[in-house]
């Protein structure tokens, strides 16, 4: 049904898989609804193919007209067979990159892979770099993903969970040694999995829960990232040791996992602080979980025997007490008094469960990360004391290093909550002490000033005497059960607050205040063991984080606050805001004058700052390849550190196959040590003045026009409304988190997500382009100089290059052929007519500066691979598209009569998957 999507020479393996996994749900499709429901799948797949390829009027009637009288039921399935279609394609992908991998791999000596680690450090010992200075970009150069549950992953867990089946078995496929009949049980496997994927539903029945979430997302821990991660670290010391082999290499931690699922609760009352302790128990007990599997693992492997070896005094001490301390149930006690390390594995494995079920004598369970891997390291001498370093190397030097990166809490949780909610509460909270009557109708220096003296006070402001509003005791209950967290599961597991929308430092003076009640910001020794963060999202937002930021750090009790965590703050920044705010061109640059700005401050008063990056899945929210978007920072801007958010169906699509995680995050830690080279070099900081001057005045009057359209225009609401399916949005189960702050239709109310997924759904995906083309043009103006200037900015300047090839993507993947399609939903002609032709002129210019600054023929030359999987996904995804539209239409004209039809809306749900689906990403 479709064709591949790579180069000529490459692409022969993945069109057989494509076309083999077409042709099964070809017969799938025949068994469940017959031939002719295969006919007319067919038929309109080529009526599509051919629109695609010479548009013509009576075509594209005749091709409406056979979508429109299609009866329900066979409706039903052909916008099923469409996606269902793109979910195999989309395995068929994946499947092909871990082969690529792997024939690179099968290559290594002659070949190696672009963006490998290997890559990196190859080019450091080609460049004469110093084994010093790799270590002290090592050493300075970190990476946290953070998992959030943002409601952007359309595909239901179960239906994830078919895909990762299916993929496995395809995999096998590609074995040379399987026989005849083996081959012919995989593939009749197949034919029962693709066959379950059909009569399984692809909609959620409730939205999740956020524990569901949390589920979710440690699913991707215990299936991969427990092994991948380390396997990382592996390879990056077996490189440094085979191109830097004077020195022995332990690798610092600088890339790890974090998460906000069950600690995000802005704007959802579902995530309570009895939510967040759950998540902690959750993630514990994975970690436990995986450490008794590995330990039962290492048990069976390590049967050296004292008749042959002699191990260590140490290991036979440590055997000795914990027999003296721990009882082992006598169904698991290693009779095999010859075996020691089975003995002491044993003991540990005790130790695990007891650990888990918090048992009181301290010396009978783990009481930190660092007990347990201080046994593993006493087995680990042990093992190299009689020459079976084999062994260490190949089961222990790895547990080791789990444990280093997961400890007892799997990931860091962030809790991130809305500013308004701890003003509320401190105004409440001073008001009953007597202390202030009304906190907030103060100025914002006169919040300062209050705060900063209770701060230096060390008496509490709470008691439990006092009856609270249930807002209040929310918010005091979860600094509660953070403190309590610390205590139980390591001061690890929850270090970063997250105050949304700050637009003050009294923000974070108010967060401060609130953890010092709770013993987590104490004034001698000073310290804070959890750190307020700041989250700046709109455009004036980051205008003003410098000031807000440069008084923060004037405050001598904060300032002192950050000498126990290494002078070090962290500042996020939302692109998704910024970008809904101010659109793509003024959201980037923007974005980058304040990390520039905020970077020159703290280097001022001795800190290092720590950014992180909140981008979403897709374009319009700031979206772009993991490796490309490390790389993306200005160099100046990383030396705290790097963190950036992982949501929605980006971590099915990263992280749901091993292949496919290991590449991702080893692209991620070669991009990384090249970012920490050009920041060590500070090669990026040598741009010209003008040309930043240039991209200015671009990024103003590309403000201009996109606030015109989005906030000054009357009938936009009304635009966006009817000819996206925003409102249908809503009913799509797909994250526990409301679409909106508030219960309020006001544009400034509505989250980013649904915001960026209607335009994407509606294939406009105006968030991510519209108004660069008027920003471009102000400066060029017909002038051959200033475009030459452009273009010599594209080949010279990554920050600009960067941001044209991002809106050549959206320009790429926009339709506005389809989305002429969606305007015809609007009600009122005369505001259809303006806005889509006031949209397509812009689109229109976007598209030809586009070219001009980068001397192509057509978008996306400079990456043909992306090029014709768009051009060849196209086609597919039109027929869901003009599905979709009509099914609107019905359903929004039953709706205005007070009518409701619950199998039509379960139809454009339907197609809302399988769009999302066909474009890879919804928002």
């Amino acid at each position: 049904m479709i064709e591949t999507t790579v180069d000529t020479n490459k692409k022969d393996p993945l069109r057989r898989d494509v076309r083999f996994l077409g042709n099964i749900l070809g017969e799938v499709l025949v068994h469940q609804g017959g031939k002719e429901l295969l006919d007319v799948v067919e038929e309109i797949r080529e009526m599509s193919k051919s629109l695609r390829a010479n548009f013509v009027q009576e075509l594209l009637e005749s091709f409406k007209n056979k979508i429109e009288t299609l009866d329900t039921d066979k409706r039903h399935n052909v916008i099923r067979a469409f996606a269902i279609y793109f979910h195999l394609v989309n395995i068929a992908e994946q499947n092909h990159r871990v082969r690529r991998k792997r024939e690179y791999e099968r290559s290594a000596g002659d070949i190696i892979q672009p963006g490998s680690i290997e890559s990196i450090i190859a080019e450091f010992k080609e460049k004469n770099v110093s084994n010093q200075d790799v270590m002290e970009i090592l050493s300075g150069a970190t990476l946290e993903l953070v998992m959030t549950a943002h409601p952007t992953e359309a595909t239901r867990r179960a239906v994830l969970d078919i895909h990762h089946r299916i993929a496995e078995e395809m995999m096998q496929l590609d074995n040379p040694t399987l026989t005849y009949k083996e081959r012919e049980l995989l593939k009749e496997k197949l034919r029962n999995e693709v066959l379950i994927l059909w009569q399984t539903d692809e909609l959620r029945d409730r939205k999740p829960t956020v524990l569901d979430e949390v589920r979710n997302g440690l699913y991707y821990f215990d299936e991969t990232l427990f092994d991948v991660l380390p396997d990382v670290y592996q390879e990056l010391e077996h490189c440094l040791n085979k191109y830097y082999p004077e020195q022995d290499w332990h690798v610092p931690t600088f890339l790890q996992f974090g998460s906000w699922i069950g600690g995000d609760r802005d704007g959802n009352p579902s995530v309570t602080a009895e939510t967040t302790w759950h998540t902690l128990e959750m993630q514990r007990s994975l970690a436990l979980k995986k450490y008794r599997e590995i330990l039962s693992n290492l048990k069976e492997h390590l049967s050296f025997s004292t008749s042959i070896v002699k191990v260590s005094d140490e290991l036979l001490t440590s055997i000795e007490e914990d027999r003296k301390n721990i009882e082992i149930p006598i169904t698991d006690q290693w009779r095999n008094s010859k075996e020691p390390y089975r003995i002491k594995i044993t003991y540990m494995l005790q130790k695990i469960n007891n650990t888990e079920f918090s048992v009181s004598n301290e010396n009978t369970k783990y009481n930190s990360p660092d007990d347990f891997i201080n046994e593993l390291k006493i087995i680990d001498c042990s093992l190299r004391g009689h020459f079976a370093d084999y062994a260490a190397d190949e089961y222990v030097k790895k547990i080791i290093r789990q444990v280093e990166l997961f400890g007892f809490h799997v990931s860091t949780l962030d809790i991130r909550q809305h500013s308004k909610e701890h003003e509320f509460a401190i105004t409440e909270i001073l008001s009953k002490t007597g202390i202030e009557e009304n906190y907030s109708v103060l100025s914002e220096e006169g919040k300062i000033n209050l705060l900063t003296e209770l701060l230096n006070d060390p008496r509490p402001l709470t008691t439990v005497n006092l009856d609270y509003s249930e807002s209040t005791k929310e918010c005091l209950d979860v600094f509660e059960t953070i403190y309590k967290a610390q205590k139980e599961f390591g001061e690890k597991c929850i270090k970063s607050y997250l105050i949304s929308m700050t637009q003050g430092v009294s923000d974070l003076l108010e967060v401060t205040i609130l953890a010092k009640e709770y013993g987590l910001h104490r004034i001698k020794p000073n310290g804070l063991s959890i750190q307020p963060v700041p989250l700046f999202e709109t455009i004036d937002d980051l205008h003003e984080a410098p000031r807000i930021v440069e008084h923060l750090f004037n405050i001598p009790i904060y300032r002192e606050s950050l000498r126990d965590v290494n002078d070090l703050q962290e500042i996020m920044l939302g692109y998704s805001d910024s970008n809904k705010d101010g659109g793509a061109i003024t959201a980037n640059w923007e974005l980058r004058i304040a990390m520039k700005d905020i970077t020159d401050i703290a280097n001022k008063y001795g800190i290092k700052i720590k950014f992180f990056h909140g981008r979403g899945g897709a374009l319009g929210r700031g979206g772009m390849p993991l490796n490309r978007s490390i790389l993306a920072q200005p160099p100046g801007t990383l030396g705290g550190g790097i963190k950036i958010t992982e949501q929605g169906e980006v971590l099915s699509s990263r992280y749901s196959l091993k292949g496919i995680a290991y590449r991702s995050l080893e692209q991620a830690t070669s991009s990384l040590i090249r970012a920490g080279m050009l920041s060590k070099r500070k090669q990026e900081l040598q741009v010209d003045p003008e040309w930043e001057q240039i991209v200015q005045g671009i990024s103003e009057t590309a403000l201009t026009k996109y606030q015109d359209l989005i906030f000054r225009d009357p009938d936009f609401i009304t635009f966006f409304k009817e000819s996206t399916p925003l409102t249908e949005f809503g009913e799509l189960n797909i994250g526990s988190r409301p679409s909106k702050r508030k219960n309020s239709d006001k544009f400034e109310d509505l989250r980013a997500i649904p915001w960026v997924f209607s335009w994407t759904q509606s294939r406009y995906l105006l968030p991510a382009w519209y108004a660069a083309g008027t920003g471009l043009q102000s400066f060029i103006q017909g002038k051959v100089e200033n475009l030459k200037i452009l273009q010599n900015m594209y080949e010279n300047w990554s920050f600009f290059k960067s941001m044209i090839d991002n809106l050549q993507m959206a320009i790429a993947k926009s339709d506005l052929l389809i989305a002429k399609q969606y305007s015809n939903m609007i009600k009122d002609s005369s505001i259809q007519e303006r806005m889509f032709k006031s949209v397509e002129d812009e689109y229109n210019l976007t598209s030809k500066l586009i070219l001009d600054i980068t001397k192509q023929n057509e978008i996306l030359d400079n990456v043909p691979v992306i090029q014709e999987s768009i051009r060849l996904r196209n086609p597919y995804v039109d027929p869901l598209s003009y599905l979709q539209v009509e099914l609107l239409s019905e359903l929004r004209a039953l709706r205005e009569q007070e009518n409701d039809d619950t199998d039509l809306l379960r139809e454009v749900l339907l197609t809302i998957n399988g769009i999302a689906a066909g474009l890879r990403n919804t928002g």
